[in-house]
């Protein structure tokens, strides 16, 4: 049963090898004040460590319309990788993640005051590429001289070996789980106990203790 459940494992693993690990968001950017909570919009995406990533913006509009459009790209756990200023046209930035976390894209729309405009908004174009798709493979085909089949062989390779080390990954962190609720649950059973010897105990006490009291009182 195994023999024949692995090759449709491997199919299964090369689908979504060749499925490309990014994607690319549209939006539009209404523009506030200064210090407004509401000119911020994020979007978070999780990334391994030691992991490139390559993030694209293309915003819309022009300097000096009115509208300043900055970014900030961070991750959960405090790192920061950018914070592009007054952004126009494409912006691309690369990095290397420096922990298992997610990551935060962050755009904000703020009004200069330098001009008056009617329902102010930019248009952006995100797009994130992480991993093997963060890479340069034409400069890397032109470098090694390989064949386009090869280097397609090269780019799904490296796509499956990193889906091999996130479920690898996912397979530690659900041990840890487990690890973490067998512990819960052992401590639970013996605070149970504990409390339950307490209160047998606090009971015989009473027991013990009412009846010298009756006794001391001559009523029993």
């Amino acid at each position: 049963m195994a023999s024949r459940n692995n090759p449709l494992s491997l199919l299964v693993l090369l689908f979504f090898a060749i499925l490309p690990i990014s994607y690319a968001l549209k939006f539009d950017l209404p523009a506030h004040m200064p210090g407004s909570k509401k000119a911020e919009r994020c979007i978070r995406n999780f990334v391994a460590k030691d992991t490139l990533v390559v993030v694209t913006a293309t915003v819309s509009g022009h300097k000096g319309d009115g509208q300043n459009v900055n970014m900030h790209i961070k991750d959960a756990v405090g790192n920061d990788y950018g914070r592009p200023k007054d952004v126009t046209g494409e912006q691309r930035m690369a990095f290397t993640s420096h922990a298992d976390a997610a990551f935060d894209v962050c755009f904000e729309n703020t009004l200069s005051g330098s001009r008056d405009v009617m329902s102010p908004s930019r248009h952006i174009e995100l797009d994130i590429d992480i991993g093997a798709d963060a890479r340069d493979w034409s400069a890397i085909q032109a470098a090694e001289k390989l064949k386009p089949v090869e280097t397609e062989l090269r780019r799904i390779e490296e796509l499956v070996n990193e889906i091999v080390g996130e479920m690898e990954y996912l397979r530690t962190r659900e041990q840890k789980l487990r690890d973490t609720n067998e512990s819960t649950n052992e401590r639970v059973k013996w605070f149970a106990f504990c409390t339950m010897g307490m209160l047998i105990g606090l009971g015989a006490w009473q027991v013990v203790y009412l009846r010298a009291y009756f006794r001391s009182k001559h009523l029993i």
